[in-house]
Order: structure tokens, then sequence, then C-alpha cells
């Protein structure tokens, strides 16, 4: 369940229909048929119509209208922030609407409910699944991991210390665990940690807690599970191929330790 916040009032289950960006129902749908129009394709009819937020003329609230009156309006919308002409077109148009999602998310085909009441979309084709991500920090260096081509999951990219929390393990002891299990260091306490960041990755979504802890020395004993290893300056991650929002929950976690 992803918690937003309701713009316009009312419930509906459809599949999802997703656009990049921002958009504009002033010459981006056809008002009698719903069809997508410009480089947008698709018919958002019936449909959970998502994408970032709104644009263009007022107009577009009327486009919205001229949908309902057709009987072409999306089941409803979702969008990371809502401005006021989608917000005004929904509410005319009766078209549960929330934002405040991360729409990322959420992708074409998905099968999802809204609740415009609550503010809340749920995704009924997915799994949450709970895992950690750490910092191993020495030296002013981070310990990243590369992961085999064949892998299960995120393929081929490097990686933090990362793993699935087992049923019964708190979040921060699976983090203990798993730095042990894939390099061989041990640690005991965190020195920082983050709220959960949520990141998709087919039909799963992962519910990442992020960790920092400091070590002294740079010796790894690498299990199965990865190829590599490379401890590297926190600006040389943005040249590496990583798991989403892996960057940004670094530097946050650097930002702790350094402005307590």
């Amino acid at each position: 369940m992803m918690n937003g916040r309701s713009i316009s009032a009312g419930k509906a289950r459809g599949t999802v229909l997703k656009i990049d960006g921002a958009f504009s129902f002033l010459g981006g749908v056809d008002g009698s048929t719903g069809e997508l129009k410009g480089d947008n394709k698709g018919n958002i009819s019936d449909r959970i119509f998502v994408f970032q937020m709104g644009k263009g003329s007022t107009v577009g609230s009327f486009t919205m209208y001229d949908l309902k009156v057709h009987g072409k309006q999306p089941a409803a919308v979702i969008n990371r922030t809502a401005e006021t002409i989608v917000a005004t077109g929904a509410v005319i148009s009766s078209i549960p609407m929330i934002d405040r999602i991360d729409v990322s998310l959420l992708q074409n085909g998905d099968d999802v409910t809204v609740d415009g009441d609550i503010g809340t979309a749920e995704i009924h084709n997915v799994k949450i699944m709970g895992s950690v991500s750490s910092v191993i920090l020495s030296g002013g260096r981070i310990l990243m991991l590369r992961r085999p081509d064949d892998a299960s999951s995120f393929p081929g990219i490097w990686s933090l210390v990362a793993g699935r929390i087992e049923e019964g393990e708190g979040a921060e002891e699976t983090a203990v665990r798993e730095i042990f299990e894939e390099t061989g260091i041990s640690v005991s306490r965190p020195d920082a940690h983050l709220d959960p960041i949520f990141i998709r990755e087919k039909d799963i979504i992962w519910k990442v807690h992020p960790f920092l802890f400091t070590h002294d020395g740079t010796d790894v004993e690498l299990n199965s599970e990865n190829l590599d290893h490379r401890w590297v300056m926190p600006d040389e991650l943005e040249g590496m191929s990583t798991v989403a929002s892996t960057v940004s929950a670094v530097k946050e976690l650097l930002k702790k330790i350094r402005c307590p």
C-alpha cells in the first residue's frame, strides 16, 4: 500500500497506463475518444492514468470534463505532484485522484486500486520484500560489490552490501549478517541509518533499509554472491552502474556522520 494525498474523492481499480514526465490534457488527449496524442500512445479510458504532474493551459480541466461527458475518462489519476489544472479537472469530472506517490514504483499493466477518499494506491500484482543496503566506510572510501551477470536480482551492477531480511530478523541484524557473509568483515552497531527506500524490480518492490558502518582496514573475503569489489571515493559512484537511489542514499548517510 502506498500512502499519498487525496485530491479528488472516489475509489477505482484498473490497469495502469503510465507516461513519463509532465502531461497536458489540452492537446495531449482526444476528449471524445480518450486516445493520447503526439509521442504518447494508448487510450486512457477506464485506465489508472499515471504521470509526474500536469502542465499547460487551464482549458485542460475542461478537456478532462469532456472525457467524462463522452464516457472516456480515466478510472483514476495518480501524480507525484498535483497542480491546479489536473486537480480541478479531476474534481469537476468526479475522477478519483491522489498525489505524493512515487510513480517510479508503478509500471504499465499494473493492477492498481486507487482510494481517493484516503489518498492510497495498492498494487495487486507485486510483492513487498524487506532488504538492507549497507555502506562500509573505511578511510573515506566506500566498498562496492560487483554482482554476477546471471544474478536473480539486479544482475551485473555494482552495489553496496545488500541482502534480504529473513523471517524473524530485524533490519540491523540482517545488515550485520550480510556484511560478514559477503565480505568477511565484522561490524557491530551502525553509525547511521535512513528511513526505508522503496525500489521496483519487475514484480517486486524492495523495502530497503539503508545503513552506514565505519570500519578499519580494507581486507575483503568475497563469497560466491559477488564477482569483484572496489573501494571507491563517494564522488566515483556517479560513474558506476548502480541500483536506483544508491548515490542519493550514500550522500544522505554521509551527511549524518559529518553533520550530527
